[in-house]
């Protein structure tokens, strides 16, 4: 936990760097919490000039962008210049830190079909899961999963078309009268999510964009 943080600290003193720009808009749309986030706009050149993988996050009241900061084995590390961490196993946010009512962490009962890749799993495919909620401290709640393949679209990121395969995933947990539609929009080639929309609880959603994405071997 000590490598992490001192990775964390050591990544967090480079984007608040006075030379980045990126990330001091990023600092100052996160910050924003009564009135929905002002467009952050980017530029390829942008993203270029930070040497890390990025991500877009955006909140129904903030957007800033993550950088990736630490691995380990399939579990990613991404962290904020305002300190807000997102931390994420396939594409799937897996724990949130620092944004408001947080996700605290989510363990799959059976195998996960991120792991598995969404552009392998077959359409109606079902799972659970179960995670836990800092607001409350409600533990060990049970998500149920509902897969369904809904072709192919193209999204426009940073001025560049992609043709990805639109996974959507229905999900339900009854101790929370909860019901969602999360979306992935993934490389029908290997898996990777290149963008999402994530329903981690009745009260916190988010939007992410693979800005310089960090990719795993094709499966």
């Amino acid at each position: 936990m000590n490598s992490v943080k001192t990775g964390i600290y050591v990544c967090l003193a480079w984007l608040l760097c006075g030379c980045n720009p990126l990330m001091q808009a990023s600092l100052d749309t996160f910050k924003a919490a009564v009135v929905g986030p002002a467009p952050l706009v980017l530029s390829q050149a942008q993203v270029d000039a930070v040497p890390f993988p990025q991500i877009k996050v955006t909140t129904v009241s903030s957007e800033g962008v993550m950088a990736l900061i630490r691995q380990r084995d399939d579990l990613q590390f991404w962290v904020a210049s305002g300190k807000q961490v997102l931390l994420m196993r396939d594409g799937l946010v897996v724990r949130t830190v620092g944004l408001g009512t947080d996700l605290d962490g989510t363990r799959w009962q059976g195998q996960s079909p991120f792991q598995q890749g969404l552009h392998r799993v077959p359409d109606g495919y079902r799972s659970s899961r179960q995670i836990d909620l800092v607001d409350g401290y409600r533990v060990g709640i049970t998500v149920t999963s509902r897969l369904t393949r809904e072709g192919m679209e193209t999204l426009e990121i940073l001025d560049k078309p992609y043709t990805l395969l639109r996974v959507d995933e229905d999900i339900e947990a009854q101790a929370l009268g909860f019901r969602a539609r999360n979306r992935y929009w993934v490389d029908p080639t290997d898996g990777f999510i290149v963008q999402s929309e994530q329903h981690l609880s009745p009260r916190l959603t988010l939007k992410i964009t693979q800005l310089q994405p960090a990719r795993k071997e094709a499966r």
